[in-house]
């Protein structure tokens, strides 16, 4: 129905304000009494399907990437329709408007999207506003720095983030991979990676101690244009830090072998979706065996299938994560994904 029926009807629209129109309708629907419909239709009740990764227990191993709900305005929401949990963000310490619009484009012949939003959002204490709710579901804050920031300050804007969220988020990623703010990418080099990664565990520790509570899972997000080289430089990144894991990957800035009109193929930003499929896959597999699993993974990338899904976790993805395929796939895809999980487990394979 929703590929049918509704995904064509969403598509009619600009992306970025039917994005905002489907979060008004969703809040209201759920407010009205949809949210247990929704979870009769999308959510798949299995202990078979509990994961306990860097020393949380998620219901299931499918989750939302950051982007999505980015001011964590409809994450409740958005657990009844079967994620496993929810990462808001990217936050930054101040608010922002992001990139001039128009900024985020469909590339409907490759099931792919490209954004070069900006890390647009309210900002890091407004969520905090947001997150104050009782939350039905496990909750990742993804950080990042202000665009107005230079790189040399930017260990404060995620100490910023970090000491803001850390009631509230279960656990972090440190979002470095974006293209979309200019120089971000280079915070990946492994000089300044290591300190930034470093400064966040001290804090971690500090605000661990002051609150008499445990440290919070600290992960990284990687992009999928890194090099043999640079990703071993982040196994050794990560080796160091003692950071809880990898998320694998963001958005690509390569436009390969794609059939949309050159037009959109040309725009600038980050490509999400089918295309990244492979490449994403490649980047979780290369960590899992040179670093021999020494380390938990995130994967996200083109999944736009259970059989997608079932790839990254068979090449050494402890949890995944959707958004282009929850977008093209609708809310049905989560369901499918846990299910063919159920039916591999029940055959001894998983």
């Amino acid at each position: 129905m929703y590929r049918s029926i509704i995904r064509p009807i969403l598509f009619l629209f600009d992306p970025e304000k039917i994005h905002y129109l489907s979060f008004s309708l969703i809040k209201l629907l759920s407010n009205i009494g949809f949210s247990s419909i929704f979870k009769s239709l999308f959510v798949v009740e299995d202990k078979r399907l509990e994961r306990e990764v860097f020393g949380l227990k998620f219901r299931n191993p499918v989750g939302l990437a950051a982007g999505f709900d980015k001011n964590a305005v409809l994450y409740n929401e958005l657990s009844d329709f079967g994620f496993g949990f929810v990462e808001i963000g990217t936050l930054t310490p101040k608010p922002q408007d992001g990139n001039p619009k128009k900024r985020l484009f469909r590339l409907k012949a490759d099931s792919a999207i490209i954004n070069r939003m900006g890390f647009n959002n309210a900002g890091v204490f407004e969520a905090v506003e947001q997150l104050k709710k009782e939350h039905k579901v496990l909750i990742g804050g993804n950080i990042g720095k202000n665009k107005v920031t230079p790189n040399n300050g930017a260990i404060k804007d995620y100490l910023i983030c970090f000491d803001a969220l850390f009631d509230h988020v279960d656990y972090f990623v440190v979002n470095v991979s974006s293209p979309n703010t200019p120089g971000l990418r280079e915070l990946q080099d492994k000089a300044p990676l290591t300190a930034l990664l470093g400064e966040l565990q001290k804090e971690n520790d500090k605000q661990g101690e002051k609150r008499k509570a445990n440290r919070k899972p600290i992960l990284l997000k990687i992009a999928p244009d890194l090099t043999n080289a640079q990703l071993m430089d982040i196994i050794e990144i990560v080796r160091v830090t003692k950071i809880d894991g990898v998320i694998a990957t963001n958005t690509t800035i390569a436009r390969k072998e794609l059939k949309s009109p050159c037009l959109l193929i040309e725009e600038t930003g980050g490509l999400s979706g089918k295309p990244l499929k492979d490449r994403s896959t490649e980047v979780i597999r290369f960590l899992a065996e040179k670093s021999n699993k020494a380390f938990p993974i995130i994967g996200v990338g083109g999944i736009h299938t259970p059989e997608d899904a079932l790839e990254k976790l068979d090449a050494g993805a402890d949890l995944i994560q959707l958004y282009t395929g929850f977008i093209y796939e609708g809310p049905g895809l989560i369901k499918r994904i846990n299910k063919a999980i159920l039916k591999k487990a029940g055959h001894g394979d998983f």
